[in-house]
């Protein structure tokens, strides 16, 4: 009888004696928590723990696998919290950023009444023609009337991603939708978040009908300046050079008289620019709490109680680059198995590490691949993700039964 020879630093090795007195070592199954993210325009993340799971099950059939697809917060957020929380998926008519009706998803958990929304759901840029409509024509009108729908189903806490936005108001649609009124120096009601610059008095709701929100905010951008949401997000979404100034000016306006009402400045809060001002607006006009959106799917799933159960990690994401180091899921995952001692395999389409990091991104896994170029050209890996993925997954698998 032959066994597999099998060394790997911390897992679970037995000797035994073989034919002729040689000395064996058996691979005892191990238990495997595959955490990935989406890889942008190919795979969402439980598409590709599916194919990492494929992937290594077929090199490794002794192994437990565990599939915890990870969201830090952007679009994807609801339907990945929804699968691993076990959430019942409810479906309302609501609109989109354009204002146009749209049927819309949240999740509820119905024992403890708790819900997860993911406001992509109603100002989702991907649920607009590319190039039809302009930011300054859009907002978050839906995303309010999405937090008043969940409120009306008696939730009275939930959890909200906000990734994925086309907007670019700083929450006033959503604002406006919870009762909000914004006012200029005559007392008329401002209905455009474009002529928020005419701003001079904000009139809050009679009463709160919405639950308490904690949002996962996938950046940690301000809401104003050069790393504020108009320049760094505004371009992807439609905004011009031409129209920074203009968006600057209507958003600092509407933060200023905020604050004055307020007596907070939640526009210098970190994650305040995530989509287009909607951290902003959460906090100001919603009364919501802002947090990583890493921290917030590492505790709703007690993510750490998985690591420290597991013998092997591997997440994995389209791109391992320097904003792995920056709060990226990939990069927290690993950051949090190196704290437990644990292995951590990264697997991406492409790892484009930069010099200026010193490669550090490297020293956080035990062990990092990609799909190009070994495995694929660039546009095939994008294009057939998941078998490529699920090629990589098996190498690694092979290789982790061995001290490399």
């Amino acid at each position: 009888m032959v066994y597999p020879f099998y060394f790997l630093k911390t897992h679970k090795q037995i000797a035994i004696n073989g034919l002729f007195g040689k000395l064996f070592l058996l691979q005892v199954p191990r238990q495997v928590l595959i955490v990935p993210d989406k890889f942008k325009g190919s795979l969402q993340a439980r598409e590709a723990a599916e194919a990492i799971a494929y992937g290594w099950a077929a090199a490794c059939p002794g192994d437990t696998l565990s599939l915890l697809p990870m969201s830090d917060g952007g679009d994807g957020f609801g339907p990945v919290m929804a699968s691993v929380l076990n959430l019942e998926k409810q479906v309302f008519e609501g609109i989109n950023a354009a204002g146009q009706a749209r049927q819309a998803a949240w999740w509820l958990d119905a024992e403890s009444r708790q819900a997860v929304v993911e406001t992509a759901e109603s100002n989702g840029l991907a649920l607009l023609p590319r190039g039809r409509f302009h930011p300054f024509d859009l907002d978050t009108r839906g995303v309010g009337t999405l937090l008043l729908a969940v409120g009306q189903g008696g939730v009275t806490q939930c959890i909200a991603g906000i990734g994925g936005s086309a907007t670019n108001d700083g929450g006033f649609g959503m604002a406006r939708s919870l009762g909000w009124a914004f006012l200029d120096l005559g007392g008329k009601a401002i209905d455009r978040w474009c002529e928020l610059d005419c701003l001079a008095s904000i009139r809050a709701p009679t009463k709160q009908t919405w639950p308490r929100v904690t949002v996962a905010s996938d950046v940690q951008n301000p809401l104003l300046g050069i790393d504020g949401a108009t320049r760094v997000f505004g371009p992807q979404k439609g905004l011009r050079p031409g129209d920074f100034a203009k968006a600057d000016v209507c958003l600092g306006r509407l933060a200023k008289v905020a604050a004055e009402m307020l007596g907070t400045d939640f526009s210098v809060t970190p994650g305040a620019g995530a989509a287009g001002g909607l951290g902003f607006g959460m906090m100001a006009f919603a009364g919501a709490a802002i947090e990583p959106g890493f921290d917030v799917f590492a505790n709703a799933t007690d993510l750490e109680t998985k690591i420290v159960e597991a013998d092997i990690v591997v997440t994995a994401e389209g791109a391992i680059d320097e904003q792995t180091l920056m709060g990226k899921g990939t990069g927290q995952v690993a950051r949090l198995c190196q704290r437990l001692d644990k292995p951590c395999i990264g697997l991406a389409g492409q790892l484009t590490l930069g010099k200026a990091q010193g490669n550090r991104e490297e020293e956080l896994f035990w062990r990092l691949a990609a799909m190009v170029p070994d495995l694929a050209g660039e546009r095939e890996a994008i294009t057939d993700a998941a078998t490529h993925l699920k090629r990589l997954a098996n190498q690694e698998a092979k290789l982790s039964t061995f001290n490399s």
